[in-house]
């Protein structure tokens, strides 16, 4: 009796995409399955946490995050999107915007209710939702260019509906939603009272469109908890800076939540990245939005060269191909094949779908990459599937 285990735990697996970095690593294979960069943080960033560290930041900050980087924070929503956020009572600082989004959950989610997600979604969402002792309820976007439908989404809200999830630009889809979609949602949320839960990671990547904050849309300012953070803005996904922006009744249960998660993210790290957030101007944003385009355009290409049928994605740093004219496996033997035989490793479409049918035919790239890495990852698979 001592070795059973949590019933929760049993309605979702592992990581698929940790799972798949290990692939990578047993085939000596380019992993472009999870999602962290190859290249150097900004000198900048390096330099103020080394001085962090030499100051003597070393202790716990403030369990909601320090003064300094909320400060820097609100400043960058308020000049950014026009959000007037209250650095003392409206911002949360996470161990990375994984542990936000399972805070906020956590917070604001009770058993038995349900909580709507795109399809397909970042693997995480659903998990959550099932750690809540709720309900995940998948509303899938219009292929083939994963379109939200407004009809679709408003037939999946019920009486039991506490908030949707709105992960753009979109992990692992590339999309990014446009004014009418967010107008949508807005609509949906305020004429049904809901919450809603934006996973805006990706804020600063975006190749085609604009980032449209959902709480800037009317209505839904006090009803949308933000959820994002620094590690892909500042390529420094091992520092795991999440941050959460919601209204004060809702942040003070999340920092409850956060606080018996893990007490607050690393100090020193804090500092640094107020320090960037502080000195990165517009130049920064857009450099980085044109070399993550760049690099898309090197794997998007090369992946149509190799014969996966695939679009480039408007956001994010991820492609999505269908691999059905190359092979009749399936989406998990086709990735191994790739890392073992090609020596590249992609994650299976099927982790980003309820039923793994959906995504049977797909597989997942990240082009967080050199493009040096990502040319030879591209020579690998077309002498490979050539």
């Amino acid at each position: 009796m001592s070795q059973r285990t949590a019933v929760r735990t049993h309605a979702f697996t592992e990581s698929v995409i940790r799972d798949m970095t290990r692939v990578a690593l047993r085939h000596g294979a380019i992993n472009l399955a999870q999602g962290f960069p190859d290249f150097p943080a900004p000198r900048l960033l390096k330099d103020a946490a080394c001085r962090a560290i030499r100051d003597d930041i070393n202790q716990y900050a403030i369990t909601w995050g320090t003064p300094g980087l909320r400060k820097a924070l609100a400043a960058k929503y308020a000049e950014r999107y026009g959000l007037d956020v209250d650095m003392d009572r409206e911002i949360t600082v996470t161990c990375g915007a994984t542990e936000a989004m399972a805070a906020t959950m956590l917070a604001v989610v009770d058993p038995g209710e349900e909580v709507i997600v795109l399809e397909p979604f970042y693997e995480n969402y659903g998990p959550d939702a099932v750690l809540c002792e709720a309900a995940p309820v998948f509303v899938p976007l219009s292929p083939p260019g994963f379109r939200l439908d407004p009809e679709r989404l408003r037939s999946a809200v019920t009486e039991r509906t506490r908030a949707i999830v709105v992960n753009t630009p979109n992990n692992p889809s590339g999309r990014v939603f446009d004014r009418s979609e967010m107008s949508a949602v807005a609509e949906i949320c305020t004429r049904h009272d809901i919450l809603a839960i934006t996973d805006e990671i990706y804020e600063h990547i975006v190749h085609e469109g604009e980032h449209i904050p959902l709480a800037a849309q009317p209505g839904m300012r006090e009803r949308t908890v933000i959820v994002s953070g620094l590690s892909k803005t500042f390529s420094v996904t091992g520092w795991r800076i999440g941050t959460i922006v919601a209204p004060p009744l809702l942040t003070s249960a999340i920092r409850k939540v956060h606080d018996f998660l893990t007490v607050g993210a690393p100090a020193p790290l804090q500092a640094a990245c107020a320090a960037g957030i502080e000195s990165f101007g517009p130049d920064y944003y857009d450099g980085l939005a044109r070399d993550y385009t760049r690099r898309r355009d090197i794997l998007h290409r090369g992946l149509r060269d190799c014969g996966f049928r695939c679009r480039p994605p408007e956001g994010a740093y991820y492609v999505m191909a269908d691999f059905s004219p190359l092979s009749a496996l399936d989406d998990r033997a086709f990735s191994i094949f790739l890392a073992r035989e090609c020596g590249v490793a992609p994650v299976p479409g099927s982790s980003f779908y309820r039923r793994p049918e959906d995504g049977g035919k797909l597989v997942r790239f990240a082009f967080c990459k050199r493009t040096a890495t990502l040319e030879r990852a591209v020579d690998r698979l077309r002498r490979c599937l050539g």
